[in-house]
């Protein structure tokens, strides 16, 4: 069944995920604002570029203005100073947010990350709905990206639905990938769906892959969004040994998860 998505932003459309999503929802949408620092090209009158940070509400006010959803991509995406976390993912995810309450858009789709329960181990299946044991400084931004959509559904009505994305690669690359990838084809099935479900007031899910080793539950991306992954990194399998010590225990975000990960991002 054909569905159209209306007016949607993108923000971070330049970056590592934002050309995939762009490219799955350009037949659905009626018009695509790709909203990024970096220079976008458009293909044709379907889209609109804006030049813009996430840091400037202003401007993502008026950019915002007339769309029906945004799809929030634009973040740093890895451990990095606290202070650098807290401007672009924080306070960036509130002014897109705040830029959305003004302009009357109904949905935001956030990036989360999988990394918000990265502490867990590795043998613990995690479920959306259980507390937060984030793996860094990066995690810990993006625990605040949740809460600030879940406050902006609670306090303002507005429809968040945060994704708690895997590792998004072409093709896996290291042994976590095996538990962890998210495909380009199972990234747009997830975003499409955070757009069209109905019934949404604010939803978590594990966006990832349908991976036999995934330490995730996906029941509420099935339920709650109507999206079951189609891919399984198992197909790579042998490209990795079986005896990898990742897989002898320890926590779900393997060495991202060490104080050796934060440690050179924090204060002399």
């Amino acid at each position: 069944m054909d569905v159209k998505l209306g007016r949607v932003v993108i923000t971070g459309a330049a970056g590592r995920m934002g050309p995939t999503v762009r490219t799955g929802l350009r037949a659905d949408a009626d018009h695509l604002v790709l909203v990024d620092r970096e220079p976008v090209t458009v293909e044709d009158e379907t889209e609109t570029a804006v030049a813009a940070d996430v840091a400037d509400l202003d401007t993502l006010v008026k950019a915002f203005e007339e769309a029906d959803a945004v799809v929030h991509l634009a973040a740093l995406s890895d451990e990095a100073p606290f202070d650098s976390l807290l401007d672009t993912n924080v306070q960036g995810t509130f002014n897109v947010l705040e830029a959305a309450r003004r302009a009357g858009v109904r949905r935001a789709v956030l990036l989360s990350s999988n990394r918000v329960t990265g502490s867990y181990p590795i043998h613990h299946h995690v479920f959306p709905d259980e507390p937060p044991r984030p793996d860094g400084l990066y995690a810990v931004s993006k625990v605040a990206v949740e809460a600030l959509g879940q406050m902006y559904a609670d306090t303002f009505g507005m429809e968040v639905v945060a994704l708690r994305a895997g590792s998004f690669k072409e093709e896996p690359t290291e042994t976590r990938d095996l538990a962890t990838w998210l495909s380009p084809r199972d990234c747009v099935g997830f975003v499409r769906a955070a757009l069209t479900a109905t019934g949404v007031s604010y939803v978590t899910a594990y966006a990832v892959s349908a991976n036999a080793r995934r330490f995730w539950d996906l029941t509420v991306g099935e339920s709650e969004l109507g999206y079951r992954p189609e891919d399984d990194a198992a197909q790579f399998a042998g490209r990795f040994a079986d005896d990898d010590p990742f897989w002898h225990g320890g926590p779900q975000s393997g060495d991202r998860a060490t104080p050796e990960a934060v440690l050179e991002h924090l204060p002399d």
